[in-house]
């Protein structure tokens, strides 16, 4: 069972276990900082955390004038006029919300990770949960924006779900190419990005 973006695959692990679409993500540092600094010529050290959450500390790449470098955020913001924590944006209509408008066009940037979570509701006591990784163990790089703050805040931003992913979400994280980070960050046009070539794998 297939869907997925770019030609090379996505795992799905189910495990056990619910949060918002896209609410937590996995972060195996050893292997995603070698990958990301490899592949995008930048010195990247993620801490490790295998069930990363809103509120923590999230390592991101942002575009400076002299290059790409590490930024860390805390993921999510709360505005005055919001009850909750925002955690995530529709990519589709962010450039036309003003809560969204100038970090689109201004603020920019990428969150490398080695996987996401999402659960569904199966009938059971407890909604299972699903892990979505790429099946050679390559980075995800996930687009997001972000926010001045004393620490700076990001959310990241998500596209419909496909007809393959609709049964786990009707939302899915905006995945970009290693091709398409650098076009992003500089703040050109909207990623095309869709998960494709999923392999579902049940544990």
């Amino acid at each position: 069972m297939l869907l997925g973006q770019y030609g090379s695959g996505f795992i799905l692990e189910r495990t056990n276990g619910g949060f918002t679409m896209c609410g937590r993500l996995n972060i195996l540092a050893n292997m995603l900082n070698n990958q990301v600094s490899d592949e995008l010529r930048i010195r990247f050290e993620a801490e490790e955390n295998t069930d990363l959450r809103p509120t923590q500390k999230v390592s991101t790449v942002v575009k400076r004038p002299d290059g790409l470098q590490q930024l860390d955020m805390v993921w999510g913001i709360q505005p005055s006029w919001s009850k909750k924590l925002l955690i995530n944006a529709q990519e589709e209509s962010a450039m036309q919300k003003p809560t969204w408008r100038n970090a689109m066009q201004t603020h920019r940037c990428i969150v490398p990770c080695s996987g996401w979570y999402e659960w569904r509701n199966e009938g059971g006591p407890k909604k299972q949960k699903y892990l979505f990784s790429h099946p050679d163990g390559k980075p995800l790089y996930m687009a997001g924006i972000w926010f001045e703050a004393e620490t700076p805040q990001l959310v990241t931003l998500t596209t419909a779900a496909n007809e393959v992913y609709k049964p786990y979400h009707h939302r899915m994280p905006v995945i970009s190419d290693i091709a398409e980070c650098s076009t992003w960050l500089e703040n050109g046009n909207n990623l095309n990005a869709e998960i494709k070539n999923l392999t579902i794998h049940n544990i």
